[in-house]
């Protein structure tokens, strides 16, 4: 079976191509130009989808050495994400699989991540506790099977890579920025200031229901607050460039840590609850190094698996969608030709 995988759900144009599960070719085309407005503009994101589409695709099947009429099915992200940029991707791959009169199959961009690591060689085994954290999500989720996913709790607020790109505006730094607080940590001190660490009480403590509710959830919103307040309480923006610069640093290191501690505290404490021995992290900060230097440190003193897909595959990626189309094309899933977007879709 040959899947065509297309992914245009935020700023990201990729196409891959899938043969019965092994990737032939992922091509991923990057918006760069939204870095200057400090975050992705929705209403250009889609015209630059719409302007580098057909080409992508054109050289996803060229590189995997397929022609459209050997492809069996598509697959494509239709939520969540921006409206404009998921109507390009969907849009396109309902009018090429009806040309072709293949079947079409709509995937949660979420399932995508999770299921980002069976791209690697060294997948985990079911069942399996999936940490995805991004720009746009935070959320731990039970994996029981392929088609068998819950949602064990997720951000109230902020997601972690969101709180990334505001504390690095904060600092002066450039977008997206994940990225450049990785990088400044490594020099920084991460106990020169203790930020709180941004995992929710929960909202009654009387009530053991409601406990367990919140027992999987995030809050970075609080997080972002305490190094807003920091910055003003030092007069940061009066300061010179030399002390700035150390500070950065310090401050870098100090948020990063409270961000890691928080994900990788959560993501244990699923898996022991569940009693689940593999946990994966997916998403765009999983590319961060402390994120998985720590999780796999406490993974193992723990006696857990850890497993992270190549960077390639951590950022959205039209090869996690193909594989998730292939499994749900395999169960006989497939959608009609009225498949429309969810911006909100849930997983």
């Amino acid at each position: 079976m040959i899947v065509l995988g297309i992914e245009t759900s935020c700023d990201e144009t990729s196409a891959a191509v899938l043969k019965d599960g092994k990737l032939l070719s992922s091509i991923v085309s990057s918006q760069y130009f939204h870095s200057k407005y400090g975050g992705v503009v929705p209403e250009l994101a889609s015209r630059a989808h719409q302007r580098v589409i057909v080409k992508v695709v054109d050289e996803a099947l060229t590189s995997a050495g397929i022609k459209k009429e050997e492809i069996d099915g598509i697959a494509v992200t239709y939520g969540p994400g921006l409206i404009g940029s998921l109507l390009v991707g969907v849009s396109f791959a309902k009018a090429m699989a009806y040309g072709l009169k293949i079947p079409i199959v709509g995937v949660n961009h979420i399932e995508g991540h999770v299921f980002s690591t069976f791209l690697m060689d060294e997948h985990p085994d079911f069942p399996f506790i999936a940490l995805v954290v991004s720009g746009g999500h935070t959320m731990l989720i039970l994996v029981e099977d392929f088609l068998k996913l819950t949602l064990l709790g997720q951000t109230r607020d902020d997601a972690a890579g969101e709180a990334f790109d505001k504390v690095a505006k904060l600092l002066g730094l450039g977008y997206p920025g994940g990225p450049f607080i990785d990088k400044l940590a490594r020099e920084g001190d991460p106990n020169f200031v203790k930020f709180p660490k941004p995992i929710p009480s929960s909202k009654s403590k009387s009530s053991r229901e409601t406990d367990e509710l919140n027992k999987y959830e995030f809050s970075f919103s609080g997080l972002k607050t305490a190094v807003l307040y920091y910055l003003k309480k030092i007069n940061f923006q009066s300061l010179g460039e030399e002390e700035k610069n150390k500070l950065i640093r310090d401050i870098s290191a100090s948020f990063q840590r409270a961000v890691v501690e928080a994900l990788v505290e959560q993501t244990i404490k699923a898996a022991k609850d569940f009693n689940v021995k593999n946990i994966t992290i997916a998403g765009g900060v999983a590319a961060n190094s402390e994120l998985r230097k720590t999780m796999k440190e406490k993974a193992e003193n723990e006696g857990l698996k850890l497993y992270i897909p190549d960077l390639a595959y951590c950022t959205d990626n039209a090869a996690m969608i193909a594989f998730v189309g292939y499994i749900k094309l395999k169960s006989g899933i497939k959608h009609d030709f009225d498949l429309a977007p969810v911006p909100n879709l849930k997983i």
